[in-house]
């Protein structure tokens, strides 16, 4: 049997595919800062509170809407930024190249900003993308002929020349689920060292 999927079709399905994850990365941003805002640990301010306040009943970790709309308005710019930037990389090497632009950077894009912390300064997130279209994609051919994922290739940029916004104290830190010993740590305690249980 034959079917007419191409390139195209595959990349809308994926990119429709990282909604759910997309959402997802929402809800836990915006109940992460929830939390912490709650217990004292964070404050906030600025257009986010406004927004939030507009938008929502307030900082409450146990609202669904709270939450989405509180992740949103650390996410969506994230992913604005890496649309916009990413896309005029895109579209300067096809028009360049004289072929139409490959929907594969709508995977890029949600990938590329699922990645990146939630606190990121947004010109990083410009230069991070740039780089991994442009060096990780473009500069080999394009689609196709890249052996680099551009996504991951701007994050590890990212992580190489800014190691302190990536993984250093600058990152936003979640709150805590559940805090005690490991199941393992409380194992002896509750049967004794035995090797029976071993």
């Amino acid at each position: 049997m034959r079917d007419g999927i191409d390139l195209k079709r595959i990349m809308i399905t994926v990119w429709l595919c990282t909604f759910p994850a997309m959402f997802f990365g929402m809800w836990n941003a915006g109940w992460q800062a929830n939390t912490a805002i709650d217990a004292g640990y964070a404050s906030m301010g600025g257009w986010r509170e406004a927004i939030l306040m507009t938008l929502a009943s307030g900082h409450d970790p146990s609202s669904l809407w709270a939450n989405f709309v509180l992740g949103a308005t650390y996410f969506l710019p994230i992913y604005l930024v890496t649309f916009v930037v990413g896309g005029f990389w895109e579209v300067l090497f096809a028009i360049k190249r004289g072929h139409e632009v490959n929907e594969g950077f709508f995977v890029t894009s949600v990938l590329f900003a699922l990645i990146l912390p939630a606190t990121i300064p947004l010109w990083q997130v410009a230069l991070g993308i740039t780089f991994g279209v442009v060096i990780g994609k473009e500069i080999f051919g394009g689609t196709g002929k890249n052996f680099l994922n551009p996504a991951l290739t701007g994050r590890a940029f990212l992580y190489f020349a800014y190691p302190a916004q990536i993984s250093g104290d600058a990152v936003w830190v979640a709150a805590d689920g559940y805090t005690g010993a490991t199941p393992l740590a409380c194992f002896p305690r509750k049967y004794g060292r035995n090797d029976e249980y071993l």
